[in-house]
């Protein structure tokens, strides 16, 4: 099964024919998203002009589509997450990592809740984030970009 980021999600609500296309050519394939993407979506809603007509888009999309919240489990994991980003893409230097933030290393803490949700649940994370893709394998994760 595969978690859809949020920009994947909104491709797909918006009928982004590539994506409608590969999703066709894949027919036993299963998607599924997030709380925390559903919580990104829903910030855009409401900056838009067009807020019923948006939600009305994104309530139809998840009722189609299994959504993956967070537990204590997901906390321990994106612990790790960040822990080992930082070792990999921080400084050499042990004693100058304490104060690195993952944002300053260009990964977004939304992006990491949703590897951690992906990594717990055994689900491959859609993601066309450059930074995301250089986390295939990092703590069981596994990345497609569609």
């Amino acid at each position: 099964m595969y978690l859809l980021d949020t920009t994947h999600c909104i491709k797909i609500m918006s009928g982004d024919y590539e994506l409608d296309y590969k999703l066709s050519n894949m027919p036993d394939v299963q998607i599924a998203t997030c709380l925390i993407v559903r919580g990104e979506l829903m910030f855009g809603i409401y900056k838009s002009d067009q807020f019923s007509e948006n939600l009305h888009r994104l309530e139809s999309f998840f009722a189609e589509i299994p959504i993956y919240g967070m537990n204590i489990e997901t906390t321990n994991i994106y612990g790790k997450l960040k822990a080992s980003i930082v070792e990999l893409f921080g400084p050499k230097d042990k004693s100058k990592r304490r104060n690195v933030k993952t944002e300053s290393l260009g990964f977004k803490d939304n992006d990491l809740w949703i590897a951690s949700i992906a990594i717990q649940h055994n689900l491959i994370l859609v993601s066309a984030d450059k930074r995301i893709l250089e986390l295939q394998g990092i703590v069981g994760l596994r990345v497609e970009s569609w």
